[in-house]
């Protein structure tokens, strides 16, 4: 079986996620073999207490098996707890960072790693 390579973000600023050069988003959802934006609502995700578990869900699901998590540019977004506890039961490596950090550490990883990321581009 062939591992899917997670897309590159090409481009990041305020409110400005690019991925691939041609799809753009607020906040990003990316994993190996696409990305698409990052909904809170889905899950009623918001700053505190933070990402939830469920967040998290589609990235494993699609392959992800290091996981990359921003807190934001001004680290105002937290992780909860369970979020990280399931990422560590299912053995996957797990980074949170500042999101131009994030943005960087992703892209470094994608390159020989099965990734997946959810980036927030504004607090």
């Amino acid at each position: 079986m062939k591992n899917i390579q997670s897309p590159p973000i090409t481009h990041f600023s305020w409110a400005h996620i690019t991925v691939n050069d041609n799809q753009t988003f607020k906040d990003a959802k990316v994993y190996p073999g696409g990305a698409r934006e990052w909904d809170w609502n889905e899950t009623g995700t918001r700053h505190s207490p933070g990402i939830q578990p469920a967040d998290v869900e589609e990235l494993i699901k699609n392959g992800a098996k290091v996981v990359v998590l921003s807190k934001g540019m001004y680290e105002r977004l937290q992780v909860c707890p369970e979020t990280l506890k399931i990422l560590a039961t299912k053995g996957i490596t797990t980074h949170v960072l500042q999101t131009k950090k994030a943005v960087q550490l992703y892209n470094e990883l994608r390159e020989t790693e099965a990734v997946g990321g959810l980036f927030h581009s504004t607090c």
